[in-house]
């Protein structure tokens, strides 16, 4: 998932969520406030951050702005509602928003329709109709298992909002 930034001053006073780790720095699923951001002479994005969790600074240097994207996106609302999720709620969340249909679900489809066709190579036609079954349903399960993740996450912060989600 990209987030485009025509620079990296835009990032400045920020809120982002980490979701990939470096070492000694902010882990996995902490949202961090950037606190200043620069690029050096030879194209390195230099961010200067701090931890939503423990308040402490810390800069990091990134190759550039593409690696700054993977290492940290911004998300209002976890930003938002940072305090009322746990560690473990918010990684499923950011494995779940990473998920996309090729490299997701389409290996599913791939192995099940090859396992299909051996399983039935003298039936064709049979084969074909269980493939595209297959590929329906793994289709529905991706969609269901992304919008349920993000549905319990509404449901929990929907009291603040007097919205019932059902």
């Amino acid at each position: 998932m990209t987030y485009m930034l025509n620079s990296i001053d835009e990032a400045i006073d920020g809120k982002y969520l980490v979701t990939q780790s470096v070492k000694d720095q902010a882990p996995v699923a902490t949202l961090v406030h950037i606190m200043d951001a620069w690029e050096d002479n030879n194209g390195a994005v230099v961010v200067d951050y701090r931890s939503a969790d423990n308040g402490a600074s810390y800069v990091i240097k990134l190759p550039d702005l593409n690696h700054f994207y993977k290492w940290a996106r911004p998300d209002t609302f976890i930003a938002r509602y940072y305090e009322n999720f746990s560690k473990k709620e918010i990684n499923n969340y950011i494995k779940m928003s990473n998920r996309n249909f090729v490299n997701f679900a389409l290996p599913i489809i791939i192995a099940c329709i090859v396992l299909i066709f051996i399983i039935l190579h003298k039936k064709i036609v049979l084969a074909i109709i269980l493939s595209l079954v297959a590929a329906a349903a793994v289709y529905i399960v991706f969609r269901k298992l992304k919008s349920s993740v993000k549905l319990k996450m509404y449901q929990k912060v929907s009291g603040k909002w007097g919205i019932e989600f059902k």
